[in-house]
């Protein structure tokens, strides 16, 4: 197990992770790290243990809105497929074709929708 040397807020730590997972485990330190100089920007005299609590709470407050923009693009989606499903259905029975700004709107957001899925997935890996 590779010993990796991160530092927080200024404090130098050094962390045991699997082989290849160093580059993970240095990608989540420097979200830990921003979060923590922007509470010693705004706090001089912090404890370590105090530092890393607020700063992984705050990186979860991030991470919980990420987790419901998700969530509502989810549900989106899925009204969205829905009523695109509802329109094709209605054209392929002879009612009126769903127009090509339509269809090129909906695939539209639903590739936005992916994006912030993929960004989600991205920062909870990291």
């Amino acid at each position: 197990m590779p010993d990796v040397k991160i530092t927080i807020g200024n404090r130098d730590f050094d962390v045991a992770c699997q082989e290849g997972e160093e580059h993970f485990l240095r990608s989540a330190a420097q979200m830990l790290d921003v979060e923590a100089q922007t509470l010693l920007s705004q706090i001089r005299h912090l404890t370590e243990s105090r530092l890393l609590l607020m700063a992984g709470l705050m990186l979860a407050d991030k991470t919980a809105g990420i987790d419901d923009q998700l969530k509502l693009a989810e549900k989106r989606i899925i009204e969205l497929e829905g009523q695109l499903d509802t329109a094709r259905a209605a054209a392929g029975a002879g009612g009126a074709s769903v127009p090509e700004s339509v269809t090129d709107t909906l695939a539209e957001i639903a590739a936005r929708a992916e994006a912030i899925a993929m960004a989600v997935e991205e920062k909870a890996a990291s």
